[in-house]
């Protein structure tokens, strides 16, 4: 098999593991966990896809679709094996979001050739997903969390697209994506990497007013 597409369906997976173990949390039935699991492990690639007028990859290819819902099935019988859930979703979704942000950006180089739309797509297909899980499921959202997250999709868009436009393999390029947002979501979630969170200051007294 294409080592590339090999690549696009682990990250569908994994993506759709989070939202079945989403479900999980929540003891939903196993309808629940199918569409938890089919929402999360294609929503990303659908908004990219739509974004840029290209076809829906689940579409063409209704393998993505299967890979979802088998994941859900796996996840249905063996979620009560994991300890903690919310942790093992968090990071499977780090491993997501890192496969996402280079085969979204991979997508978005393909289809315009941009640079910025390639790294715009490599981000919006890695934390979209993600969002729709967390929203659906009523879970903190990756988002509100402070860690650091973000920043490690479009790190690996970013890195993605430096490595094509100098010359690199797409599976090369795709490798090293993935290593960059990894790393960086990795060590958010292991070591609390966060940027500094806005404070507000101390309103004025009216006299001080002009």
């Amino acid at each position: 098999m294409n080592p590339i597409l090999l690549l696009d369906y682990a990250g569908v997976a994994v993506f759709a593991a989070t939202g079945a173990l989403a479900a999980s949390r929540k003891e939903l039935d196993i309808i629940g966990f199918l569409f938890l699991a089919a929402v999360t492990g294609i929503g990303g690639g659908t908004l990219r896809d739509v974004l840029l007028g290209v076809p829906v990859f689940w579409v063409v290819n209704p393998a993505y679709t299967l890979v979802c819902a088998a994941v859900g099935l796996l996840v249905f019988f063996t979620a009560y094996l994991v300890e903690s859930r919310y942790r093992l979703l968090l990071w499977l979704d780090a491993v997501g979001l890192a496969v996402y942000s280079a085969m979204g950006a991979a997508k978005g180089f393909a289809a315009t050739g941009s640079p910025v739309i390639a790294i715009i797509m490599g981000v919006l297909t890695a934390t979209f997903g993600g969002i729709l899980r967390d929203l659906l499921a009523g879970e903190p959202s990756v988002l509100l969390r402070p860690e650091i997250y973000v920043t490690a999709a479009m790190a690996g868009a970013v890195v993605f697209t430096i490595a094509t436009l100098a010359g690199a393999t797409v599976l090369l390029a795709a490798i090293l994506a993935f290593s960059a947002a990894f790393l960086v979501r990795g060590g958010a979630l292991r070591f609390g990497w966060a940027f500094p969170a806005y404070r507000s200051r101390p309103g004025r007294r009216p006299e001080d007013i002009p």
